[in-house]
């Protein structure tokens, strides 16, 4: 009975501090809810893709309506933090009416945001068909920058050009569809086979 008696006695004690407890949990409560979220994460610095395509052929056309050059490639994905497109086994094909086509294919590419620049790598080969005028052409590197507005090409890698008896090894290349023409950088090294008579 007494431990029952100093037990109330000491809860007494304690009753009016008790209105001061609550006001402290109120307070650690509030003070809870108006902190601050912790740093949130920002999506925009993620590198994600946000649409693909598979088994894409598209087809560019001049202002007179003509089939300028196209462009299949089994696929393409785009990453919209830094507008990139990539593509899969691209191949292009530029078609000019006063030359025969050139065909442009790589293992991987990427195409800049404007669409004015495509970046081609891995085993890039580089096709100008013959005419009545021109042999067979066979270009092969490594790296390739395109400006398929301007029909224009140009890399910094070794390249090898390939004809019907020469073979020709350089580092650097730049190219002209429109006025047919290849200019070889440096370290240019040539074999001919002169033909059989």
């Amino acid at each position: 009975m007494n431990r029952l008696h100093d037990l109330l006695g000491r809860l007494r004690a304690w009753l009016p501090l008790l209105p001061l407890l609550m006001l402290l949990g109120g307070t650690y409560w509030l003070n809870q809810q108006v902190q601050p979220l912790g740093p949130k994460s920002d999506d925009s610095k993620r590198h994600d893709v946000d649409f693909s395509v598979e088994n894409l052929s598209s087809v560019t056309f001049d202002e007179n309506g003509h089939a300028r050059y196209m462009m299949t490639t089994e696929k393409m994905w785009h990453y919209p933090d830094d507008d990139s497109t990539y593509l899969d086994s691209p191949h292009f094909i530029s078609l000019h009416t006063k030359s025969p086509p050139t065909i442009i294919s790589a293992v991987t590419g990427k195409v800049s945001s404007h669409g004015d620049e495509v970046f081609l790598y891995n085993d890039v080969t580089v096709v100008r068909l013959t005419d009545l005028e021109r042999d067979k052409l066979n270009f092969s590197t490594e790296y390739l920058h395109v400006l398929p507005n301007g029909d224009q090409a140009d890399t910094d890698h070794p390249v090898t050009i390939v004809t019907a008896r020469d073979t020709i090894n350089a580092t650097g290349m730049t190219l002209d569809n429109n006025l047919q023409t290849a200019n070889l950088l440096s370290n240019v090294r040539a074999t001919h086979v002169p033909p059989i008579r």
